[in-house]
């Protein structure tokens, strides 16, 4: 950050970098948790004055800063922070294979070990380590095993724990535990909203917000903690159908396979910078009365590939035999999808609302199942019924494994692990 494109802290930016400080109204809390909406600037200020405040209180210590991945963590924390820091006069030597960063100022050194926390197993991975303090990037996104351990980790005396995430579904472990009562545990709760990040101009907010609808907009624009119901893409409308104008440059093919479900693919060319569903394949051995093997799976597939060459193919990741079949065949490379479903959902959200993705008219199974598909109410976290999803799971796969690693350009990259 240069001086030059420095831009002043909002008020509520400034309680997240102070409220640590001997003289700041909040300095006896334990912890400060910061909620609210997709790039609203509570991340940056966040790491800025956890560093400041590991350095005032302690010296010769280790800290913990933890995400849903390392890699989602070093992308959306680290990448800021470091240039940040060095111009303000610290000394940063991330050390990669040890997953940390050692950083000094002046006479001293602390030590900030990176940390992900994506699944129950996670939690074995921060054990026996004494901690000053820990920042959770993204709270919302980990298990309650591992941020639980993340906290027993700070027995120093004096340490402090700080934590940030976008609104997710309000039976949410996190917001029922912390959110809730965030009095009660001697939290400083700061609520988020864009208009808190002074280096948004309000045409980059309007297009942050017509990116999203329904739940999505509540939660990601408006900073709420709301239940997903009714349809998952209730704009989906005519304006997200349409066949590539000029020829295709490339192609995919994503699979969701099914013996007694249905089983759907999609054939996906690459036209100018949007991806379009050229063609598809539909089987529903309940409707047919009979049920496909691996090999007239394949030969469907390689019937839908026609002589194009297929980049790769991406395949249900629990389909271990059909992923064997496609190799075994030598055609075809076979990739397994990358299958978060709510983080999926998200990312066809953007790629439809931001136009990188359409559907052609010739997907009628596609199209029929984006007008059915719904949330499933009965639960208490966010999940789409089992029904009518299957054309929906073998979309979500192409663009939760080819398009978001692909695209960086600020849309797709607060969607990936995190949205903030």
């Amino acid at each position: 950050m240069s001086k030059a494109s420095f831009v002043p802290f909002s008020k509520k930016q400034l309680t997240a970098l102070t409220w640590w400080c001997p003289s700041s109204p909040f300095a006896s809390y334990d912890a400060i948790l910061c909620d609210g909406a997709v790039r609203s600037g509570k991340t940056l200020c966040m790491s800025i004055s956890f560093i400041a405040w590991a350095f005032y209180r302690f010296s010769d210590t280790s800290f913990a800063m933890c995400g849903k991945t390392v890699t989602s963590l070093r992308r959306n924390l680290l990448s800021p922070l470091l240039p940040i820091l060095s111009e303000l006069g610290f000394t940063c030597q991330e050390k990669v294979s040890r997953n940390c960063v050692v950083i000094s100022r002046g006479s001293v050194t602390n030590t900030f070990y990176l940390f992900g926390g994506r699944d129950e197993s996670s939690a074995s991975l921060i054990q026996g380590i004494t901690l000053g303090g820990v920042l959770l990037d993204e709270v919302a996104l980990m298990p309650r095993s591992f941020v639980e351990q993340a906290l027993a980790r700070c027995s120093l005396d004096g340490s402090k724990f700080w934590f940030n995430c976008n609104p997710e579904n309000p039976s949410h472990w996190f917001h029922r535990e912390w959110v809730l009562k965030a009095k009660e545990k001697n939290c400083l709760y700061l609520h988020f909203v864009m208009e808190d990040n002074p280096s948004l101009t309000p045409k980059i907010i309007e297009r942050y917000k017509s990116l999203y609808s329904g739940a999505f907009y509540e939660r990601f624009v408006q900073g709420k903690w709301v239940a997903a119901e009714g349809l998952v893409y209730p704009f989906f409308s005519q304006a997200n159908i349409a066949s590539p104008q000029n020829p295709c440059s490339e192609f995919y093919i994503s699979c969701d396979y099914g013996t007694v479900n249905p089983a759907s693919f999609g054939l996906w060319g690459k036209s100018g910078k949007s991806w379009y569903r050229i063609d598809e394949y539909y089987f529903d051995s309940r409707k047919e009365k009979y049920q496909k093997t691996d090999e007239e799976y394949y030969a469907e597939l390689e019937k839908l590939a026609g002589e194009r060459k297929i980049h790769a193919v991406i395949i249900d990741p629990s389909a271990a035999s059909f992923i064997e079949c496609v190799r075994r065949h030598g055609r075809f490379k076979a990739i397994p999808a990358v299958n978060d479903v709510a983080d999926g959902i998200r990312l066809v959200s953007v790629a439809l609302k931001n136009s990188e993705i359409f559907i052609s008219s010739c997907c009628r199974d596609s199209i029929r199942e984006f007008g059915i598909y719904r949330w499933d109410d009965s639960l208490s976290k966010d999940a789409p019924k089992k029904e009518n999803d299957h054309a929906m799971d073998d979309i979500r796969y192409f663009v939760s494994t080819v398009l978001a690693p692909a695209c960086d350009d600020g849309f797709f990259a607060v969607a990936i692990d995190r949205v903030s």
